[in-house]
Parts: C-alpha cells; structure tokens; sequence
C-alpha cells in the first residue's frame, strides 16, 4: 500500500497486482519518483528482515517527505506468523536513516505509535500480541 499526503488530504492506494514483487517494485517507484505531487508518503509491505542474526517476517514501512528529497527512512515492524504458533508484533526497528539531519527521530517514532493507536481495531491487535523480545 502506497499512502501519501498532499496538503490537508490523504490518499491511499492499495498496489495489486499477481506478482507481489512487481507491487512492491511498483510502489518503490512511485515512492522515488512521487507523481502524486505529495508533501509525504509511505509505503508498506510485507518482507523480512535480518536482526541480531535471525531472519524474521516482517512489515516494512518507508517513508519520505519531500520537502528534503535526500532524506530516507525506513522502519520495520517484525512478527511472528501465527503458522509458528501464536501470532505476535515485536518492537520497530529502524532500518534506515538517511540524510535526515532535518529529522527527529523521537518525533518519527512518536509519530508512528501515534499513527498506531488512532486505528481503533489495530492498536487493540497490536497491545493483545505485543511481544517485546524482539
């Protein structure tokens, strides 16, 4: 999924496509290269992540604002598939964070939890499995 904010609007459009790849190929393009003349965008998606040598699932959520079109960041927030037990959300970890001298990562992840708890039926999935090992 690709949202993106221009001005007081909010756009999302959901990247379908046969070949999951090919969307997230397609959402990274349209992320560089911003034809929706947005202030800030993100995209998500699922993938996976290395940490601390263990290869997890995980959502990768990366955002720019382009007001500073060097700038780049990108989080993830791991879990684990309820196909190897119960389902769980571990802690966000950055991934990137690049040319952001302009940027508060506090307010990046104050933003983001924020972001979290106004989704009504997320932010409560999120408190029932948040597993904080990880």
């Amino acid at each position: 999924m690709l949202a993106y904010q221009r001005g007081d609007q909010r756009q999302m459009n959901r990247l379908a496509s046969e070949d999951v790849a090919q969307a997230v190929e397609a959402g990274k393009r349209d992320l560089e290269t911003n034809p929706n003349d947005a202030d800030d965008a993100v995209l998500v998606y699922d993938g996976r992540i290395n940490a601390q040598g263990e290869k997890l699932d995980a959502i990768i959520v990366e955002l720019r604002a382009y007001f500073s079109l060097d700038s780049k960041v990108s989080l993830a927030v791991p879990y684990t598939p309820s196909s190897r037990g119960a389902f769980r959300v571990h802690k966000p970890k950055l991934l990137q964070w690049e040319a952001c001298e302009d940027f508060d990562m506090n307010a990046v992840f104050r933003a983001f939890f924020q972001g979290v708890a106004k989704h009504e039926k997320g932010s409560a999935v999120w408190n029932a499995v948040l597993d904080e090992s990880k």
